[in-house]
């Protein structure tokens, strides 16, 4: 490869890094690492594709290149080389509850207009297709008939009692002259007015003989039916011979007028076609089942309706199992066993018998009772629309489907929309590669299908094939929506550029990286330079080139360690990356597993792909879930152990729990149950560590009692930058303010009066040991640990953060700019510091807390998982992270596949015993994981 080609950095500055420079050969695939907090995001992402960003506005219009001379040039002495860059981050980049996993990719796009254009309506009454016909549709038949063929031209009359005079007047002005009534032709001016009534009336239009090539006849027949529609008010009657047809230019069948297929009516972000009652969210607040009831093992009878029970509320469950033999309804059977149809009953009702709606309704006509409001607060929580089962769209256009040529295995005759929009990736893939419509049909949404099989075969090869078309945009992990956007990358087909990616192996099962490497090996071989920032091991044996960046974090950081291949890192004696890939330094394996007696059991796990599991979770010790991605962790963990653990143990919870019949086991020693995830700290960009720790408070009240504060009369409200007084009014303590650019990605460029500094002069002005408010903010974990080593108070708080591997993160820095797993570990510090288990036995859920970690910091976050194991609490993780495996407790393993193949329980038992259990994709992993280190040691 010529050399002038290489993208080439010399002389990068930018945040930690030491004036280095590297170079990337073009075209490559190259990998960057290095512990967390080394450069490597100041190297690829504020060093390369800022440069990029910036050279691309300055190619652009003057409107653009007016902010040019605002957009700071990274402090960098050149880069040469460079492509088109394409940043692939690793957050949730929405947070809009309508954006879904099918919008996203624009698979729902292609969807509306492939049913727009090829969809049937057909009537729920009879089955038949809808047809609105045309005057081409009559002449076409009309013109097929035998030579000679005699043919009347008919409108239907609407005759009101009593006006038939009246009418007939109105046509002889008009000019016409015959009526056809009950099988005879009558002439207009000879009919008496009474022979109308009671009968079918038509208004003959025209009278015609069927000739060979008779052009003249056509033209005469097309105005006639034009006039038979007019005077029929949308329909038209042709008597051919014997045969009366009737045609109809509205869209109707069987007394129902439908809405013409349109995208709009076809889009639940349109108000044309979104469901009436949700308004296209797919959820309302209505009555909680999981509250309503609890413990879904018991029957009717046993008392399953929680609000059903006491002297008062018993009468309505007393009457139901009193009247339920006269409708055959089992009230001895399990709420989970009754079918659909039955549980329908216990809550709609019906003749006989009031169900669980109409005595919530009877709850709300007494709401002028303080105790059934408090009763009607205790059971409503957002459930699924009843009305569109959560497909956002409204109920009639389920009467728009594709007709297929025949049915084959799996694949119905006449799907609709909806049907679609709740398959997952896979199931839809296999929809569009076997479905099979008529010819004509085939031509018309041809490409159409491409498009569509293309964006769910991209979908599939970066491991997301088990994603539900209709998931929440917002519900997924910053793997997830990495390689969602990583997909679409794919689809876009761009070459000559340079991709950027931000650790796409987050969420991936060591089985399924194999298969995203692929990905980027793909874009790669189509003419693009692939950079990763990664710590997966099997990233870095694919890679061309790998550059470790450190040796440390933050300070410590900031060098070029090592700029070579896979082979030649094993070897470096100055890389602690290398290292680990070599097993020369490891993590070790425990000595001892931890024993445990006390746990809490989830019974009849059914949500999703779960296959009506039992799992147990240990108490105060280390579990770790795993499985293939879409294997039912997730679901399992966080849709039915979190919030079922949450409900039965009285605290408050917004989330709607999963099918599951019961959970049961030692819940009166759990005191709190915490979900660690990776959604950003706090609701404002201003939010960032020291606040979150609630440590700026202490830091606050340090510099109000100042003397130069105090001949101020400056308070502590003066040093924060969340209420006004001290803070920069401009950017209202943001320290930036957004440009919208509209043709690209917005500007976040510091703000021009405080020059990011978020405090006004006078606030700056007021030092302590020689910093002011501004500069406390900018420095790092560390650096701030080392400066307050005299204010114990101050440090205290803080070092939770330095015990994360957090050292290098600054006091200041905004949640916004945070990765998903900086934020889960600023989360983890808040906890360090609490009590032990006599006061609060807290279970602490973690939803991949290795994202973003090199194995140097997973043995910090170990350190303090069992830092709070010895406290007392529990940990539970949901983790791929074979280092983390192999430290736990417990393991819990589902699968074996993911999708429909996953949801049963595989295994659960110690790591020792899961690496011998053949069934288990995570078992060859751990198993070389645990025979490498046990060779180690």
């Amino acid at each position: 490869m010529a050399k002038n080609k290489n993208i080439v950095i010399k002389g990068a500055r930018v945040h930690n890094l030491k004036n280095i420079h590297v170079e990337i050969p073009s075209g490559s695939f190259t990998v960057v690492t290095g512990v967390s907090g080394s450069g490597k995001s100041s190297l690829v992402f504020d060093t390369l594709f800022a440069e990029g960003q910036r050279r691309y506005v300055e190619s652009l219009s003057s409107y653009a290149r007016q902010f040019l001379g605002r957009m700071n040039k990274p402090e960098v002495d050149f880069i040469e080389g460079l492509a088109p860059a394409i940043a692939i981050e690793q957050k949730v980049n929405t947070r809009n509850p309508r954006s879904t996993v099918s919008t996203s990719t624009e698979i729902y796009d292609y969807l509306k207009l492939l049913f727009a254009r090829i969809g049937k309506t057909i009537s729920p009454v009879s089955g038949m297709e809808v047809k609105r016909h045309t005057v081409e549709d009559v002449l076409k038949i009309i013109m097929q008939q035998a030579v000679d063929s005699n043919i009347l031209i008919l409108g239907k009359l609407k005759v009101v009692k009593g006006k038939e005079k009246a009418v007939l007047d109105k046509y002889l002005q008009q000019g016409f002259a015959r009526l056809y009534v009950d099988g005879q032709i009558l002439k207009i001016a000879e009919t008496e007015p009474k022979a109308l009534t009671g009968k079918d009336c038509f208004l003959l239009i025209d009278r015609l003989v069927i000739a060979e090539k008779d052009d003249e006849l056509m033209s005469r027949a097309t105005d006639s039916l034009e006039s038979a529609f007019w005077e029929g008010e949308g329909t038209c009657y042709v008597k051919i011979n014997e045969h009366m047809l009737n045609f109809s230019n509205k869209f109707e069948l069987d007394g129902i007028a439908f809405e013409i297929p349109s995208q709009d009516f076809l889009s639940f972000n349109n108000p044309i076609g979104a469901c009436k009652t949700c308004e296209g969210y797919g959820q309302v607040i209505g009555i909680d089942e999981d509250l309503v009831i609890p413990d879904k093992s018991l029957s009717v009878y046993e008392g399953c309706v929680q609000p059903w029970k006491g002297e008062v509320m018993s009468e309505w469950r007393e009457d139901f199992v009193k009247k339920a033999i006269h409708f055959d309804f089992p009230v001895h059977r399990a709420y989970f066993d009754l079918n659909e149809k039955e549980k329908d009953l216990l809550w709609q009702g019906n003749a006989k018998v009031g169900g669980l709606n109409e005595f919530f309704k009877s709850l709300e006509e007494q709401s002028y009772k303080i105790q059934y409001r408090v009763m009607l607060s205790r059971y409503r929580g957002k459930t699924v629309c009843p009305d569109c089962k959560g497909t956002r769209l409204r109920k009639d256009a389920s009467y728009v489907k594709l007709v297929t040529q025949r049915e084959v295995e799996n694949i119905p005759h006449h799907i609709a929309l909806q049907e679609i929009i709740l398959m997952n990736v896979d199931q839809a893939y296999y929809y569009f590669n076997n479905v099979q419509l008529i010819d004509t049909d085939m031509k018309i949404a041809g490409r159409i299908f491409i498009e569509v099989k293309n964006r769910l075969e991209f979908l599939q090869r970066v491991g997301l094939g088990y994603l539900g078309l209709n998931r929440l945009s917002n519900t997924l992990s910053g793997g997830e929506s990495q390689r969602i956007n990583l997909a679409t990358s794919l689809g876009s087909s761009l070459t000559g550029s340079m991709y950027i990616l931000d650790e796409p192996s987050i969420g991936l099962h060591p089985r399924d990286t194999k298969r995203l490497i692929g990905v980027l090996k793909t874009l790669q071989q189509i003419g693009n330079t692939v950079i990763v920032v990664e710590h997966e091991d099997e990233m870095m044996k694919a890679a061309d080139q790998l550059i470790d960046i450190g040796p440390g974090a933050g300070t410590g950081g900031g060098e070029l360690v090592f700029n070579g291949t896979y082979n030649e890192i094993l070897t470096d004696e100055k890389s602690i990356t290398g290292k680990y890939l070599s097993n020369r330094v490891s993590i070790a394996i425990p000595t001892k597993r931890r024993n445990w007696k006390n746990s809490i059991q989830i019974t009849g796990a059914r949500e999703n792909n779960l296959k009506n599991i039992e799992v147990k979770f240990p108490l105060q010790v280390m579990t770790c879930v795993t499985g293939v991605s879409g294997s039912g962790k997730t679901t399992l963990v966080k849709n039915i152990f979190y919030p079922a653990l949450q409900k039965a143990i009285g605290s408050y919870s917004g989330y709607k729990t999963g099918k599951h019949e019961k959970i049961q086991g030692d819940l009166h020693l759990v005191k709190q149950i915490e979900m660690v995830d990776q959604n950003p700290i706090g609701k404002s960009s201003r939010s960032n560590p020291i606040t979150y720790l609630k440590a700026y408070d202490s830091i606050r009240d340090l510099f109000s009692e100042l003397p130069a504060s105090k001949t101020g009369k400056l308070k502590p409200s003066h040093f924060s930058f969340n209420v006004d007084g001290g803070r920069c009014e401009h950017c209202k303590g943001e320290g930036d303010v957004t440009i919208e650019m509209q043709f690209m990605a917005d500007l976040i460029l510091p703000c021009e009066f405080c020059k990011g500094k978020r405090f006004k002069e006078e606030i700056l002005d007021i030092r302590y040991k020689g910093l002011n408010i501004a500069d406390i903010l900018e420095l790092t974990v560390d650096e701030a640990m080392e400066f307050f080593k005299e204010t114990p108070t101050i440090a205290h708080k803080i070092e939770p953060l330095q015990k994360v591997g957090l050292g290098y993160v600054a006091l200041g820095q905004s949640s916004n700019t945070l990765s998903g797993g900086e934020a889960q570990r600023i989360k983890l510090a808040t906890f360090l510091g609490k009590g032990n288990s006599k006061e609060s036995h807290t279970v602490f859920v973690f939803d991949e807390p290795t994202t973003g970690l090199h194995f140097q910091d997973i043995k910090k976050l170990l350190f303090c998982f069992n830092a709070l194991i010895e406290k007392g609490h529990t940990v539970i993780v949901i983790e791929h992270n074979t280092d983390v495996i192999k430290s736990a407790d417990w393991v819990i393993d589902l699968g074996p596949e993911g999708g429909d193949l996953g949801g049963n329980l595989v295994f659960e038992g110690t790591p020792e015993d899961l690496a011998k259990c053949k069934e288990s994709y995570t078992s060859p992993f751990l198993k070389e994981k645990l025979m490498l280190q046990a060779a180690v040691q």
